[in-house]
């Protein structure tokens, strides 16, 4: 049997972690459930870092083809007309009226600490909400 002696240096060293990296992950407990009426319908309305930016009411919307950006969303990151690509398609709101979009633009949205490119769909219409985005 050999008996290894640490040395001085090596005894005041902290000892190493292993790194754990942690995804975070959306779900709801039983708990949550209390008071709410089952199932429901309910938008889910957070709050995501776009182009560096904390941007509150935004709804995720998982049956959404596109993400669409409003007018005070648009104007608060002070984008121009001449920032925008064309987008051509019309799309209908919910509401159901024909809405023509302004163009489209890339912007970088942080999701915990993944960062994606996503292409936002401008419109001029009226929302409760800043922004609508696919599952982040």
């Amino acid at each position: 049997m050999s008996v290894a002696r640490l040395s001085n240096e090596d005894a005041n060293q902290e000892p190493k972690r292993a790194r754990l990296e942690i995804q975070p992950i959306l779900r709801f407990s039983d708990e949550d459930k209390i008071e709410t009426i089952q199932p429901h319908n309910d938008a889910l309305v957070v709050t995501l870092k776009i182009r560096g930016y904390d941007v509150k009411r935004v709804m995720v919307d998982q049956g959404n083809g596109v993400e669409i950006m409003y007018p005070n969303l648009y104007k608060g990151f002070n984008l121009k007309l001449e920032d925008l690509t064309p987008y051509s398609s019309p799309l209908v709101s919910f509401d159901e009226k024909v809405v023509i979009p302004k163009g489209q633009i890339r912007l970088p949205i942080q999701t915990g600490l993944e960062i994606v490119e996503v292409d936002f769909i401008v419109v001029d219409a009226y929302s409760p909400y800043t922004t609508i985005v696919d599952r982040p």
